[in-house]
C-alpha cells in the first residue's frame, strides 16, 4: 500500500512501435521492477472504457503517457472527471475513464496525469530517445517518492 494504505494503480499508455510515444509503457515496466507494495501496475496502448473498473477499485489513479509539449523533463496534474470529453470505443481520455468509473461504480478515486516530454513521435521504431530516457528516469523518481510519502496533491500543486 502507499502511505496510509491507499491503493495505487499506474497505467502507462502510449505505442512502443512509435519512438518516444512508447514513454507511458516504458514507464509502467520500469516502476513494474521497482515492485511497490499497494501498487498495480498497468500499460496498454491507449485507454478504454474498461480501464475504468480498475480505476474505481483503487483510491488513487496515475495516468502516465508521452507528451510533444509538456515542459521537460514532465507535468503532474490532478484531473477531474469529464464525461463530454472525447469518447469512442478506440480513444478514451483520463477524464473520460475517470467518469466512467464514478458514474458506473460510484468510484471517489483521486486521479493524476503524468505527461513525460518526449521527441520522436514521426517515425516507428521501438527505442526511445535519449533525452527522453532522461525524462523517464526523472518522472520514475518523482512518482516513486510521492508514491512513498502519499503526496500526490502536494506533489501536483508544485
Amino acid at each position: 500500500m502507499g502511505k496510509g494504505g491507499r491503493r495505487v494503480l499506474v497505467i502507462g499508455y502510449g505505442n512502443p512501435g512509435r519512438l518516444d510515444d512508447g514513454l507511458g509503457p516504458a514507464f509502467a515496466r520500469e516502476l513494474e521492477r521497482a515492485g511497490l507494495p499497494g501498487v498495480t501496475v498497468d500499460a496498454d496502448y491507449q485507454l478504454a472504457v474498461e480501464d475504468a473498473q480498475a480505476v474505481a477499485e483503487h483510491e488513487v489513479v496515475v495516468f502516465v503517457d508521452a507528451s510533444l509539449t509538456a515542459p521537460e523533463p514532465f507535468t503532474f496534474r490532478r484531473i477531474e472527471a469529464n464525461a463530454g470529453g472525447q469518447f469512442s470505443s478506440h480513444i478514451v481520455e483520463p477524464e473520460g475513464v475517470l467518469a466512467l468509473a464514478q458514474q458506473l461504480f460510484g468510484a471517489t478515486t483521486e486521479a493524476y496525469v503524468l505527461g513525460i516530454r518526449g521527441y520522436v513521435f514521426d517515425e516507428f521504431g521501438e527505442t526511445i530517445s535519449e533525452q527522453a530516457q532522461a525524462n523517464l528516469a526523472a518522472a520514475l523518481a518523482f512518482l516513486e517518492r510521492v508514491i512513498g510519502e502519499g503526496s500526490f496533491s502536494e506533489a501536483a500543486k508544485s
